[in-house]
């Protein structure tokens, strides 16, 4: 596994530096269109050098995105992204947060696995209703990785980005809580009653969503305790953030606690402590460039390996047009599922309706959905999921990312 790392790492950072000095894309985007061209020789190459195809074909199946993300870089990137978001700001908007997180993750849930249900037999595909509401739950959620990342290049507003944003760390962990329990009733119905099954998927939640965030409250704290201490040793002071990502996942794996909130949590309740962002003293300096450095190199290999990976892919036309159409379902409902819970709240803006499109067309999806879709077997649809999935993430953040500035600055031309 180290080979293939070492290998995307190294692609990841020539796409880097080619995309900064050539292309001037969103660094995100940038790295994922060169990783779809690179796909183009490496697929000709099946025929002419097979021992070159399969060679790489290897690395990607060895690099185990699945694990990768979920288990290792989701929460360094999910950490990183925390430190530097303004507690104060996140708290004026937390209904809506609470609200988009929760109820607009079940709303599209529903919508999204109901629509692709009647939608697939339209191309000759059998989908049952509990593996649609699978893909469902794992397209819903908004990727914080891929938000992010575009968002440091998007100019909008302090309130909008941090409803983005907000919404983006937290949804992930509500997201897989919600997969988790359709996958439970999918693969247990016959097994136990109802009743039963509610009960566990109670469980689940509690365990998985509040012990995630409680634990992300201890291991915040006591690795702020550290920190505070360190004033005079900022290299420490780095050592013991990374301290707290690592051991703080590794006992989030244990406990069965949401690992991804979990970091969320610590690296607000960190970030904010330390001034991360005010970046004035020796320890906000080094933990500040530290975790903006890690934050670049596990992006990049994230998005590389989003792109190279499809070449694993097989697609027929009847995938293509489901997923085609799956987008436009994904999208209706990302819009319903943010209006609904946005007007059921007071707000400033005296067109709202803006608003709801930015978060709708903002609200991109990435790594998480993928890695999702990877851990479901053919006996789940998993095939098929994968498949439209891909679709979806690929034009979410190659086409909503590219162009969510624009549709920022034509809507809100005489704000900004």
């Amino acid at each position: 596994m180290f080979e293939s790392f070492s290998i995307v790492f190294t692609i990841a950072a020539l796409f880097n530096y080619i995309n900064y000095k050539w292309l001037k894309l969103p660094t995100t985007i940038g790295l994922m269109i060169l990783s779809l061209i690179l796909i183009i020789p490496i697929t000709l190459s099946a025929t002419i050098f097979p021992e070159f195809y399969r060679f790489f074909c290897d690395i990607i199946i060895n690099a185990d995105f699945k694990t990768l993300l979920l288990d290792g870089i989701l929460s360094f990137l999910l950490f990183a992204g925390a430190l530097h978001v303004n507690l104060g700001a996140l708290a004026k908007e937390k209904k809506s947060i609470f609200l988009f997180a929760t109820l607009g993750v079940l709303i599209s849930t529903f919508i999204v696995g109901g629509l692709v249900f009647f939608a697939a037999p339209l191309f000759g595909i059998a989908l049952p209703f509990l593996h649609a509401l699978l893909f469902g739950a794992l397209i819903s959620p908004t990727d914080p990785i891929a938000v992010m990342a575009i968002l440091k290049e998007a100019k909008i507003s302090k309130s909008l980005g941090i409803k983005i944003e907000g919404e983006s760390l937290f949804n992930d962990g509500i997201g897989v809580v919600v997969f988790s329990g359709i996958l439970l009733i999918a693969t247990a119905t016959e097994v136990h009653s109802s009743s039963e099954i509610g009960a566990e998927i109670g469980s689940l939640f509690l365990e998985e969503a509040v012990g995630g965030l409680f634990f992300g409250l201890v291991i915040g704290f006591l690795g702020l305790k550290c920190i505070q201490s360190l004033k005079e040793n900022p290299q420490l002071a780095v050592m013991m953030t990374l301290a707290v990502v690592m051991g703080g996942t590794a006992g989030a794996f244990m406990l069965e606690v949401s690992a991804p909130l979990a970091m969320v949590v610590a690296g607000l309740f960190i970030g904010n402590k330390v001034q991360v962002s005010a970046d004035k003293n020796p320890v906000q300096k080094a933990i500040n460039s530290f975790w903006e450095i890690l934050d670049d190199v596990f992006n990049g290999i994230l998005f590389v390996l989003i792109g190279l990976a499809i070449h694993l892919l097989h697609f027929n036309t009847s995938y293509i047009l489901l997923g085609i159409l799956a987008i436009f379902i994904v999208l209706l409902a990302r819009f319903i599922s943010v209006f609904l819970p946005y007007a059921l709240l007071k707000h400033e803006e005296q067109k709202p309706i803006k608003t709801v499109a930015v978060l709708t067309w903002g609200g991109l999806r990435g790594g998480i959905s993928i890695a999702l879709a990877l851990s479901l077997n053919k006996d789940l649809s998993g095939d098929l999921i994968l498949h439209i999935t891909y679709i979806i993430v690929l034009f979410s953040i190659i086409v909503q990312g590219l162009s969510i500035g624009k549709v920022v600055k034509k809507l809100f031309s005489k704000e900004i």
